[in-house]
């Protein structure tokens, strides 16, 4: 991963940095450890553990109607489509420029209190990304139905969320964004 280089433009200048770089810079690091956690173990099932249990399987004769190895087989295809997509995500999340981040409406990072109308309660929510997300804890994603609808709000903007119960109008009472945690 650390041999990839991104060109990034913005503001006029244009610059290059490795992936390494951007995870360093711009992705929590608790959400980078998360993930390479779990790249490295399927990384290891993948090239060290499935190979003995397909080549184990192999052992005991006809594939055709060898339920270990059909098993085995079957794990190596979801174990690599899995690491696929982590290292996708992970290539994702390094693109995240918290310089870019607005300082005043609801985005990635922002802690919102917001008035529930339907409800008639106050709720904190902390926007996060799907790795993190927790809702009993208040962390939503920033592509969740609420994530979505409070992006690029301000204090006293109303979102719409619109879920299986119905129609949900928050107002942004507070806001808080990932640079004010700086």
């Amino acid at each position: 991963m650390g041999g990839h280089t991104i060109r990034i433009i913005g503001s006029g200048e244009e610059t290059f940095a490795s992936s390494t770089e951007l995870l360093d810079k711009h992705m929590p690091e608790h959400i980078k450890k998360k993930l390479e956690e779990e790249i490295r173990a399927l990384e290891h099932e993948l090239h060290h553990e499935l190979p003995k249990e397909i080549k184990t399987a192999v052992a005991l004769g006809d594939l055709s109607e060898n339920a270990e190895y059909q098993t085995a087989k079957q794990r190596q295809t979801f174990v690599d489509a899995r690491l696929g997509q982590l290292k996708k995500r992970m290539a994702e999340l390094s693109m995240i420029n918290l310089a870019n981040i607005p300082k005043d409406k609801v985005a990635f990072g922002s802690t919102v209190k917001v008035y529930d109308s339907s409800k008639d309660e106050k709720i904190e929510y902390k926007l996060v990304t799907s790795e993190e997300s927790d809702v009993a804890k208040g962390l939503i994603s920033t592509t969740s139905p609420i994530g979505r609808a409070l992006m690029g709000k301000k204090v006293g903007d109303t979102a719409t969320v619109v879920t299986p119960a119905g129609k949900r109008e928050l107002e942004v009472l507070k806001l808080s964004t990932i640079h004010d945690d700086e």
